[in-house]
C-alpha cells in the first residue's frame, strides 16, 4: 500500500519514526558533506597556488592584499547567506526544532518540519503545502513544538450542568467516565489521573474543565469528540440535564398616556 502524505497528518508516528533514526534523512548529511569538501578542496588549491607561485619567485603580497579584499566584498555581498548558514548551524545544534516535529510557527501556520538544510528549513503545512522559512528568521522568531519534550498532549474539555446537579455526584461519573474511556481508547494516556476542576458560576449552568491526556498531537480531536459522546451517553442515563441558555425577558412595560392637541376653533 502506498502511504500519501494525508496519511503522515492524521498518522505522524510514521514522522516519529525518521525523526528517531537520522539516517533515513540523509539530506541534511549530504548537504553538509558538499559544503564541507568544497570549501576544503577550494583553500587546499588556493594555498597549493600560493606556494608554487612564491616557489617560482613571483610576489604573493599583492595577491594576498587583493584576495582580502575580494574575500571582503564576497563577505558583504553573502552576508544573509552566511546569516542563514551561521542560523542553520544553530539550528542543527540547539535542536529547538527537528526533523519530523510538528510545530506552529509566530504566523500562526502549523506543520511537520521536513528538511533542516544550511540555507533554510522546510515545513510541510496541513494542507499539503510547503513553506521555506530561512534560517535567520526561524531563529529569531517564537515557536511552538507540539513534540517538545515530549508527545503526550493534555486536553481541556469544557462542560457544565444545571444548578440543581450534586456537583460530588457529577464530580464522581465524570471521573468514571473519563478513566475508564483513557484505558478503552486507544489514544489515550491510560495511567493519567483525570481531574475535574469547577471553574465558574455560568448564566445558567455551573462550569467545569475536565482534564485528558492523549499519545500525540493530533489525537486530542478525536479523543475529545469521543469522550463528549461518551459523557453525554452517561449524563443522560444518570439524569444529569445539561442546560440549554436561558434567558430572561421582562416584557412589562408602563402604558404610555398619549394626548393629541385638540384643534383650535
Amino acid at each position: 500500500m502506498t502511504r500519501t502524505h494525508t496519511d503522515q497528518i492524521f498518522c505522524p508516528q510514521v514522522l516519529y519514526k525518521k525523526r528517531d533514526c537520522p539516517f533515513l534523512f540523509p539530506e541534511t548529511v549530504r548537504t553538509s558533506r558538499s559544503l564541507i569538501q568544497v570549501v576544503t578542496r577550494g583553500s587546499i588549491v588556493t594555498l597549493g597556488l600560493l606556494i608554487v607561485l612564491g616557489t617560482l619567485g613571483v610576489s604573493i603580497t599583492p595577491l594576498i592584499a587583493s584576495r582580502g579584499i575580494t574575500s571582503l566584498a564576497v563577505a558583504l555581498a553573502l552576508q544573509p547567506t552566511l546569516e542563514n548558514v551561521f542560523s542553520g548551524i544553530q539550528l542543527v545544534t540547539d535542536k529547538p526544532v527537528r526533523v519530523g516535529d510538528f510545530i506552529e510557527l509566530e504566523t500562526g501556520e502549523q506543520g511537520f518540519v521536513e528538511k533542516i538544510g544550511w540555507r533554510s528549513t522546510w515545513v510541510r503545512m496541513l494542507q499539503n503545502n510547503t513553506v521555506i522559512l530561512p534560517n535567520s528568521s526561524l531563529a529569531q522568531s517564537k515557536i511552538i513544538n507540539y513534540f517538545y519534550p515530549e508527545k503526550e498532549l493534555s486536553v481541556p474539555v469544557e462542560v457544565g450542568v444545571h444548578y440543581s446537579a450534586d456537583l460530588e455526584h457529577v464530580e464522581r461519573f465524570t471521573l468514571e467516565v473519563a478513566r475508564k474511556f483513557l484505558i478503552s481508547h486507544g489514544w489515550g494516556v491510560d495511567d493519567y489521573k483525570t481531574l475535574v476542576v469547577y471553574t465558574s458560576f455560568g448564566d445558567s449552568r455551573v462550569n467545569f474543565t475536565v482534564m485528558l491526556r492523549v499519545k500525540e498531537y493530533f489525537n486530542r480531536f478525536w479523543v475529545r469528540s469521543a469522550f463528549i459522546k461518551a459523557l453525554h451517553q452517561r449524563y443522560k442515563a444518570e439524569g444529569i440535564v445539561i442546560p440549554f441558555p436561558i434567558r430572561a425577558i421582562n416584557t412589562s412595560q408602563e402604558s404610555a398616556q398619549i394626548q393629541v392637541p385638540q384643534a383650535e376653533p
